[in-house]
């Protein structure tokens, strides 16, 4: 086992150890690690795109999550077809919301800490090993969250176990919180949870639960500057991903953009969204 220079590895890199790449990483190259980044001297958060609002809802069959498509600057829009929501492993994903390059970053290290622990251990981690895997590297971001960099994400999957959906929210201490039924995190989130605590109902289905979502991201858009709703002009829509007993697949653009017009046409009749059902 030799580099293409005709070296060995380090010893290091062939020494049985801790099933965690990031404990790895902190022992060869702490440096690299975000948690060990110098802090800014002052509060950053105005020259750094932020991610908004990223919801999710379980359904018998699983759970799916959805993002807008909006990271802002300020009161600038920084870009309007952002993606927020990313597989994690086969059976989970997440949503970012908070400082985008260091979610989308904080999101790498996820996904290359969840396939490192798979590989070395020979089985995935379980969804509560995968929770709190991502709440340690939410703490590690802890000085730069102090400065108004903060990373806050929404991790969803399908337990192998019991056979369900399950959806985790967290604050930027790293703070671990399950949620039953459906949740949102970003600017957006008390206007989209409201929505949902309208049109959510334990026996959607699939479909329903999508349309459920993305009336909830209208609201959201509809109320938070930061949001953005379906842009029907460049036809930008949210990212949904849907994850069931056979994995994490993301909605193709086309199934989102005819939810979303059919959102978009009901509104046309009724702007302030459907009725909720009285009984």
């Amino acid at each position: 086992m030799s580099t293409t220079g005709g070296q060995r590895l380090p010893a290091a890199y062939l020494t049985p150890g801790s099933s965690s790449f990031i404990d790895f990483l902190a022992d060869q190259a702490p440096e690299l690690l975000p948690s060990r980044r110098t802090l800014p001297s002052a509060a950053q958060s105005e020259l750094a795109p932020h991610g908004t609002t990223i919801v999710a809802a379980t359904f018998p069959g699983g759970v799916v999550m959805a993002g807008d498509r909006r990271a802002t600057m300020g009161n600038i829009i920084a870009q309007r077809d952002i993606e927020k929501v990313f597989p994690a492993d086969e059976f989970s994903c997440v949503g970012i919301a908070g400082t985008a390059g260091l979610a989308v970053e904080m999101v790498r290290l996820f996904q290359l800490e969840l396939e490192h622990y798979e590989k070395i251990e020979g089985s995935p981690l379980s969804m509560d090993g995968k929770a709190n895997r991502l709440a340690t590297l939410i703490r590690s971001n802890l000085g730069m969250a102090m400065q108004g960099l903060a990373v806050v994400p929404l991790f969803a999957g399908f337990d192998l176990i019991s056979q369900h959906g399950r959806i985790f929210s967290y604050d930027v201490t790293g703070g671990r919180y399950e949620e039953t039924a459906f949740h949102s995190v970003g600017s957006g989130s008390l206007f989209a949870r409201g929505a949902l605590k309208k049109l959510y109902r334990e026996d959607l289905d699939e479909e329903g639960v999508v349309t459920a979502l993305v009336q909830a991201l209208y609201d959201a858009a509809d109320d938070d500057s930061a949001t953005g709703g379906p842009d029907m002009t460049r036809r930008i829509f949210p990212v949904v991903g849907v994850i069931t007993a056979r994995g994490y697949r993301r909605l193709p653009d086309d199934e989102v953009a005819a939810i979303a017009d059919r959102v978009i046409g009901a509104r046309m009749q009724r702007p302030d969204g459907p009725a909720a059902p009285l009984t």
